[in-house]
């Protein structure tokens, strides 16, 4: 297993989707169908992606927040062996559920995690399937609640983690910080338009946007030579044509 998941523009209000970039639909529909056909023959087997489970999905979700995939998958198999159920997490001292998470670091996300436990509990509720109702809960960002959304409900809700803003920046808006205002709202937008038509669809198309990120089109290093996708980017196109495009100066938040 490689890399971390770095994480997660996390914002608790996700930026409105309004793109000051526009596509050709039958260009974000073949994208998709390219990253889905790959992810099926190339995604790892991580025990997150075997569940459904709404708990399972969350617990998974915040552990993967700054953290090391390797390092979680241990780590995730103790929490749920020690908590297997939201009530149990609700139900115990803060002080056990914090030292079950001890050494994973950012122990905010440990805290929310009880946190929250305790207030759907208490309402005698589910963890919802909504991303709005999501995001109302402690420690639920923009992000979290696309990817419990889409995980744990197959509902049709898009994501964008700093993988995911960095696969789409590249591929459908070079020229836009993707740091700026304008580069987040116009990320959520491709993402939101880039969302296959069924949930169980989004379910693939997300794990694999993630994945590309994590696997092919990093941070660090562009795989094109082994990206689904090379013929439909536009970094790759400007490749092609002439020098790298050179990365945007930062704009001023509006």
């Amino acid at each position: 297993m490689t890399g971390a998941r770095p994480r997660r523009l996390q914002s608790r209000e996700r930026p409105a989707a309004a793109s000051p970039v526009e596509h050709d639909p039958a260009r974000l529909r073949e994208f998709s169908r390219r990253l889905r056909a790959w992810f099926r023959k190339h995604g790892r087997d991580l025990p997150w992606r075997r569940t459904r489970d709404p708990y399972r999905v969350l617990v998974s979700e915040l552990m993967l927040q700054q953290t090391q995939v390797s390092r979680v998958v241990d780590y995730y198999e103790r929490f749920l062996t020690r908590f297997p159920t939201l009530g149990h997490v609700a139900e115990a001292p803060r002080r056990q559920v914090m030292a079950s998470w001890a050494g994973l670091g950012y122990y905010a996300r440990a805290r929310n995690l009880h946190a929250l436990a305790r207030r759907v509990t208490r309402d005698g509720a589910a963890i919802p399937d909504d991303p709005s109702a999501l995001r109302a809960l402690p420690g639920i960002g923009a992000y979290t609640a696309g990817a419990v959304a889409s995980f744990a409900y197959e509902r049709r809700a898009a994501l964008v983690d700093t993988n995911v803003a960095r696969v789409l920046h590249r591929a459908f808006a070079p020229t836009v910080d993707p740091r700026s205002s304008r580069g987040q709202r116009t990320n959520w937008a491709i993402a939101e338009r880039l969302l296959p038509r069924t949930g169980r669809a989004a379910w693939v198309h997300n794990q694999a946007l993630m994945e590309l990120g994590a696997l092919i089109c990093t941070a660090r290093v562009r795989h094109c030579d082994r990206c689904p996708v090379a013929t439909l980017c536009d970094t790759r196109k400007a490749d092609r044509r002439g020098p790298p495009i050179a990365a945007p100066r930062r704009e001023s938040s509006p």
